[in-house]
């Protein structure tokens, strides 16, 4: 369904078109490519009701001034949508030495950016726990919990690289522990030992001690949030 965008100030006297749906289409949004005679804009029409828009929106602009995220120009809760400038580039599944320490000061960007927000629970995240997920929870617990802004949705999808490297759908992102976002960009790319410490060493900097037993237990918990997030889509769909 089109939605009427002349509404809309940021397209006043433009004269805005719609394109094709975008090949590439997520879970949890519609997403259309817009053309004005000088842009290109994303319009994405929610499909899910959990994720917090204003929270999204406000994160999103943040990261945008840190030069990681695409401008978000629009929020309309009432119609479901949100139009952001497209961001260009392509989706990567393996990582070379100079692309694993660029994401890495991509990540520490992100983390610096401030909100004022409850962290997310990630024990409410999950339907069930099996023993192993336990046993992660057990292993995070001995450690201080180390609250950042998190995107909390690093796959490969959600990752652009061109001349810079940028990320988008940001409905998860939210105050979690970096371990987290650390844990997830190491299964997602499955880094071996020594891109995993390139990895680490560029985003600590090689003056942070790692905490190699954190990280595992937040692969463990990463993994099972993502087949217990997939399985429940499959059923639903």
């Amino acid at each position: 369904m089109k939605i009427d965008l002349s509404k809309y100030a940021l397209f006043t006297d433009k004269k805005v078109e719609y394109g094709d749906l975008l090949d590439e289409q997520g879970y949890c949004n519609l997403n259309h490519l817009l053309h004005t005679e000088h842009k290109k804009y994303l319009l994405r029409e929610f499909k899910l009701s959990g994720p917090d828009r204003k929270l999204e929106f406000k994160i999103q602009h943040k990261a945008y001034r840190k030069g990681i995220a695409g401008k978000p120009c629009v929020l309309d809760e009432k119609n479901g949508l949100m139009i952001c400038e497209f961001v260009e580039g392509e989706h990567k599944h393996k990582l070379d030495r100079k692309e694993i320490r660029k994401i890495a000061s991509l990540l520490q960007h992100l983390h610096q950016i401030t909100i004022r927000t409850k962290p997310i629970n990630l024990k409410h995240s999950f339907t069930s726990r099996s023993i192993e997920v336990k046993k992660a929870f057990k292993t995070i617990s001995k450690f201080k919990l180390d609250h950042v802004v998190c995107h909390n949705d690093l796959n490969p999808k959600n990752i652009l690289f061109s001349h810079m490297i940028k990320l988008i759908d940001w409905e998860y992102a939210t105050i979690n522990d970096r371990y987290f976002d650390l844990a997830s960009l190491c299964v997602e790319f499955e880094f071996n030992k020594r891109e995993e410490k390139s990895f680490l060493q560029a985003y600590f900097n090689e003056k942070v001690k790692v905490d190699k037993e954190k990280l595992d237990a937040y692969k463990v918990i990463y993994k099972t949030l993502c087949t217990q997030w997939f399985e429940k889509n499959e059923k639903d769909s």
